[in-house]
């Protein structure tokens, strides 16, 4: 279901261009954090396509008053962010995208995400993870970083807290390495670390699981890890686990594992 799961990311992004490029409806939910004309629109194209081609259930940022008991007996679901970053599309500096995973038993198996103001396309499946920026079409593979006193972390353009600041003191001093910041928005803080532009992502402030899964899938994919933020080695640590009765994410790190 990639192939289907891509076309639908293309679709939803091209109605979110358009909303981008001339229209900021902006309302606000509950928890105050804002909620955009594209984050409506989007959600329906998504679900009501991914309704027709597997029976598989969803669950979306959109719709998330699902409770756990059905939930707790879904073997494979659809895990769904229609407009990750809405706070980056409302600033308009293209950083927002749509995320799409499939879980199986609390694991992404499947990922897209999908930049639609960068035109950048990232995929994971078995088959590997991928990259299309317009028609170039690169396949992403960590391998050891040539780079032996740097350390690149990615951090959250709009949440970059003091506990990620004192993460990244001690990474280095632990490493005894120089820890240059890069910042980006959305789950394209993961995509970077999947595709070798950063080596890091300590990620200590609040995210859902629809923040991280499609984004963790093509991160595994690629060889890198995605684990809960648990004592000094990141190695040893569990992975990010999914459909949990609480859907908030514990604290995590995304890393290259041959570069930190």
């Amino acid at each position: 279901m990639l192939k289907e799961s891509i076309n639908i990311a293309l679709e939803v992004g091209k109605e979110i261009l358009k909303i981008y490029n001339f229209n900021h409806d902006i309302t606000f939910k509950e928890d105050g954090s804002p909620l955009t004309l594209a984050d409506k629109i989007s959600n329906e194209i998504i679900l009501n396509v991914l309704k027709t081609i597997s029976n598989y259930p969803i669950l979306s940022e959109e719709s998330k008053e699902i409770p756990y008991e059905p939930r707790k007996n879904w073997k494979k679901f659809w895990l769904v962010d229609p407009l990750d970053g809405t706070k980056e599309f409302i600033k308009r500096n293209g950083e927002f995208t749509v995320n799409i995973a499939l879980i199986d038993k609390s694991t992404p198996i499947l990922g897209v995400v999908y930049a639609p103001a960068k035109n950048w396309l990232y995929f994971g499946s078995p088959e590997g993870a991928f990259k299309k920026d317009g028609e170039k079409l690169q396949q992403l593979k960590l391998k050891k970083s040539f780079n032996q006193n740097k350390i690149k972390a990615v951090v959250s353009r709009s949440h970059l807290d003091k506990e990620t600041l004192n993460f990244l003191s001690f990474l280095e001093e632990q490493t005894g390495k120089q820890v240059e910041r890069v910042s980006i928005g959305s789950s394209l803080k993961i995509c970077y670390i999947s595709e070798g532009k950063a080596d890091i992502y300590p990620r200590l402030a609040p995210t859902m699981e629809w923040d991280t899964a499609a984004a963790h899938a093509i991160l595994n994919f690629a060889g890198g890890r995605l684990v809960e933020c648990r004592g000094k080695n990141l190695l040893t640590a569990p992975e990010l686990k999914y459909n949990k009765r609480i859907l908030k994410n514990p604290p995590f790190v995304a890393f290259n594992p041959y570069a930190v």
